[in-house]
């Protein structure tokens, strides 16, 4: 069976916690500011700016579990962990990987705002 792209827990007890209107906005602004982050990845990459990549993984990271995107959570938290100093370094491909999974996760989040 594969794996849920938002776990349904997390997602549950977070809008036990904070209340559905409130989780509505940080969707929202996750949706905002995920793209940039991800842009921020390849031209970190690029740059080998090894602070900055981190910097970048550690937020989407934390952002995604925050929702129980935990496959995008953990994608991100490779990349973080790894970072530019593994041998081989990340290359495109991860980056593209992980955007595939943002796009589910993004859509999946927007379902279950809007309901």
């Amino acid at each position: 069976m594969p794996e849920p792209t938002i776990d349904s827990a997390t997602f549950t007890e977070l809008q036990s916690a904070a209340g559905a209107d409130f989780v509505s906005e940080l969707i929202d602004t996750f949706l905002e500011e995920a793209p940039p982050m991800l842009a921020e990845l390849r031209a970190s990459l690029a740059a080998g700016d090894a602070e900055v990549f981190r910097r970048a993984a550690h937020s989407l990271k934390s952002n995604s579990d925050t929702f129980g995107a935990l496959r995008l959570g953990a994608m991100a938290r490779e990349l973080e962990l790894k970072g530019l100093a593994h041998q081989p370094p990340p290359d495109a491909t991860a980056l593209d990987a992980l955007e595939a999974e943002y796009r589910r996760a993004a859509d999946a989040l927007a379902g279950l705002r809007d309901g």
